[in-house]
Formats: structure tokens, sequence, C-alpha cells
């Protein structure tokens, strides 16, 4: 809707608004715009389009001052557009070689580090995580008579072990037809798919053990539904003290103990890192951001998938003024180095 209400004169005085303001940190007159702008426009004719722009809530006048900074709906604007036009392919960044690093660690901390640099922002990596795991297969082993080892792997190879009781002794001939009776009907499916149907098929086949087929059920649904710890990896934070609006004592430092704590980071990753959420970039400008100590800042997130169901979140958190074209180009060339990379190992 807001491309409509923004004629091209509109749009190219709002876009040369936040470009200045984002170089320079000062509220914006319409004399630095028509110096700026190739629209030929008088001073008269850019304070009206000012004022219009003001009144439909993309700048705002700060305190006593004659310019105009832009607002969230202002920045949200730009960014919007700003993300179309990134949508081209990105030129590749300086030579990252993930492939020959030892450990998936080391490389996340580079990652976070190389963006930090760059940007000259805080930055965050998390750890991959499984999505929308799925049973590969379940492996019961007698342990004595009345107890049961259960094996249960998930997709990329995640294994969980469970003992189990049983109410009757169990053979090693009933012993392998449980486990062909599981894994028949099991394997390969989610926790959502294995519906009660399937679960009373399960039970009525292994008769007197049909508690033992439910205990292995709800060892795969823990097993399923268990987090994985999600390690975040952070750089950077003391590149937010470079910026006036974010260095006051107080908000700096709620800002930097954020970082350092890092439990309300996990706010910031987890919905990027839901199975049905795509693999854009998602950027929250000041109230958007989940984090309360955020609500100054702009947050620039991207969701790398290092293979089938296995994803991780790359963040920027600077200014409102942040440079999000530098930003973005950053992001989606660490996301294309990344991006793929298991599958890459698997071809090699």
């Amino acid at each position: 809707m807001e491309e409509n209400q923004l004629d091209e004169r509109k749009t190219k005085i709002l876009n040369a608004i936040i470009r200045n303001y984002l170089e320079t940190g000062e509220p914006v007159g319409s004399r630095t715009i028509s110096k700026y702008t190739d629209l030929n426009l008088s001073s008269a004719t850019i304070r009206n389009e000012m004022s219009d722009l003001e009144e439909m809530g993309y700048i705002l006048q700060p305190h006593t001052s004659a310019g105009r900074i832009p607002s969230d709906q202002g920045y949200r604007f730009y960014v919007d557009h700003l993300m179309q036009e990134k949508d081209r392919e990105v030129s590749e960044m300086k030579e990252f070689v993930i492939e020959h690093t030892e450990k998936m660690e080391q490389v996340l901390k580079q990652v976070a580090k190389l963006l930090a640099n760059n940007t000259n922002y805080a930055t965050l990596v998390t750890s991959p995580r499984y999505q929308q795991k799925r049973l590969k297969f379940i492996q019961l082993s007698k342990v004595d008579d009345t107890h049961i080892l259960a094996v249960v792997v998930l997709e990329g190879n995640l294994v969980k072990n469970k003992m189990l009781s049983a109410a009757e002794p169990v053979g090693n001939e009933e012993m392998l037809k449980l486990n062909m009776l599981l894994n028949t009907h099991l394997n390969g499916l989610s926790v959502e798919e294995i519906n009660l149907g399937t679960i009373a098929v399960l039970k009525d086949k292994a008769g007197i053990h049909s508690q033992v087929v439910s205990d292995v059920l709800d060892a795969v649904a823990e097993a399923i539904g268990e987090d994985e710890d999600l390690e975040i990896y952070t750089s950077g934070t003391t590149n937010i003290l470079k910026y006036p609006e974010l260095s006051d004592s107080q908000r700096a430092e709620e800002l930097l103990s954020t970082f350092e704590e890092k439990q309300q980071l996990v706010s910031l990753v987890a919905e990027r890192l839901e199975p049905e959420d795509s693999t854009g970039i998602q950027v929250y400008i000041g109230n958007e951001s989940p984090i309360q100590t955020m609500k100054d800042c702009s947050v620039v997130t991207a969701t790398y998938e290092l293979g089938e169901g296995v994803k991780g979140t790359i963040g920027i958190v600077g200014p409102k003024r942040m440079d999000y074209e530098k930003v973005m180009d950053n992001l989606k060339n660490l996301k294309s180095q990344l991006d793929g990379i298991f599958d890459k190992k698997d071809k090699t």
C-alpha cells in the first residue's frame, strides 16, 4: 500500500533523506536535499514534499531542529525497496573456504568476526539445528528379562537412548519381531505423522508387548521434540559504542549485557529457525525487535541452510541509520557461502 502512497518524487526525496542521515547522523534539511538529488527542484518545493512525508509518517522533526530524520515507517519503506533491488546476484566476497575448516564452531566464530569487521556493527551467529526431524530407525536391544534399551536414530544421525521396562520377558525372536514391526511402520515419519491409527495397529500386532510399543513411541516423541543446545556466537559488541545514539551509558550497558548473557538473543533467532520459516533476510526496525533492549536499533537476520533441514541464523545489530545495503550484501554473501555445505561434502 505504501508504494501507492508515494509517487516517484516523494520516493526520491525520502531515499535522499535516509541516505544522507545514514551517512551523517544529522537531521536533513531541504537545502541539503536540493544538492543531493537530481530532481532539480527548488527548496520550497522540497519543503512542501517533506511536509507531506512528515504528515504521512515517513519522517520526523526532532526537537528544535529544522531538519528531518526518518521514522521507523520511513526506514521500513526504504528497506523493503532495497531488499527488492538486492534480489539480484550478489558479487562474490573475499574467498571464504569453509570446506577446509575443521570445526563448525570455528567457522561460525569466524563468520561473526568477519561480519563485525566488515560492517562495524555487532553480530551474532547461531549453531545449526536440525528442523523437521524424522525417525531414521529404531533398535531395541535386550538388557535383561525386564529391561530393553531403545536406540532412536533421527534424520541427521542424531541418536537418543532410552531404557525401557518390560512387564513380560521378551525373547530374542520376539525382540526381532518388535524391531521389524516398529521400523516397518515408523521409519521416515515425523512425530506429527505417527497417528492414532498407526499406534493402534502397532499395539495390536505387538500383543502382550503393547506396552513396550507405547514406551518406544513416547521415547521417539521425546527425542524428536527435544531441543538441542543452541549456541550463539557474537562479535563486535563494542562497535555499538561507536554510535552516539546507542552509547548513552544505560542504553549501552543494557545492550552489551544482552549480548553477553545471550539468553535474550534466543528469542530473536528462535522464530527464524521454525521449519516453515523462509530462508530470506528479515529486518526488525526499532520496536519491531522482539528484544526490548534493542528498540533503538535495527536488527537484520538471515537464515542459512547447511543441508536438508539443517538451519542456523546470522544477525547484525546496529543503529537505525545502519548501512542497510552493505549489511544485506554481507549477509547474502555469507549465506551463499554457508548454504548447502553438507550437500557439497556429500558429493565430494
